[in-house]
């Protein structure tokens, strides 16, 4: 029988905890990879940017339609915006989201040529483009490590106890301390695949987690 889960940790736990929650973790997902489908460093950036608030298989499914459609940016920057909007609609908030993809793929025309620069700096001055979208750019495509705090590496790294802070940007601070000189999109994309095959946010399978007994939230089982 399964008790209630346990209220979130009121500290953090030890580094040597942590790393070994993680080692585990890594272990349990060793193919973690990005699974929004691009074929382009411009193709990610879009769809990271329509993965807001909705999961990656919702923007796989209108992506296909979407890239082949408008491929590159120059092609997205002269779309009707009508058109983007229709096929990005299942995404959620596609009024919003067309209009940001769009002035980004015309900013990207107007100063990059088209291409996807390489530095944070750079990509968070693009339309739609914060902290998470930027990290998983060029942790994916340019190999340039960060952590990508989205619901699930917010969600785990206070369930976890790694860290008690609330603010992305602070929780993004915490875990690069906590975890120096790693590879820490890696990690991220480890967190997240866990986030969603086992630690689910309202019922997380605790009796499935290969970190139960190391996790400081996990259900008992009596």
């Amino acid at each position: 029988m399964l008790t209630k889960l346990k209220s979130l940790p009121n500290k953090t736990v030890s580094r040597t905890a942590a790393h070994k929650m993680m080692d585990i973790l890594q272990k349990k997902y060793p193919d973690a990879d990005c699974e929004l489908k691009f074929k382009t460093p411009f193709q990610l950036l879009i769809a990271t940017i329509l993965s807001a608030q909705t999961t990656d298989v919702s923007v796989n499914k209108v992506t296909g339609t979407l890239f082949k459609e408008f491929p590159d940016a120059k092609a997205l920057a002269a779309a009707k915006l009508e058109r983007v909007k229709a096929i990005i609609k299942p995404t959620g908030y596609y009024n919003a989201k067309a209009a940001n993809i769009q002035a980004c793929a015309q900013q990207l025309v107007d100063q990059y040529d088209g291409g996807v620069p390489k530095t944070q700096e750079e990509l968070t001055k693009l339309r739609g483009v914060g902290r998470k979208t930027a990290n998983v750019v060029l942790g994916v495509i340019y190999g340039i490590p960060g952590w990508t705090v989205d619901t699930h590496v917010q969600r785990l790294s206070e369930r976890l106890g790694f860290t008690k802070e609330k603010d992305p940007i602070k929780i993004e601070g915490s875990l690069e301390k906590l975890f120096p000189n790693q590879d820490w999109s890696k990690l991220s994309i480890t967190l997240i695949f866990h986030g969603r095959r086992i630690c689910f946010a309202k019922k997380p399978a605790c009796h499935l987690c290969p970190i139960d007994k190391l996790c400081p939230s996990a259900y008992k089982i009596k």
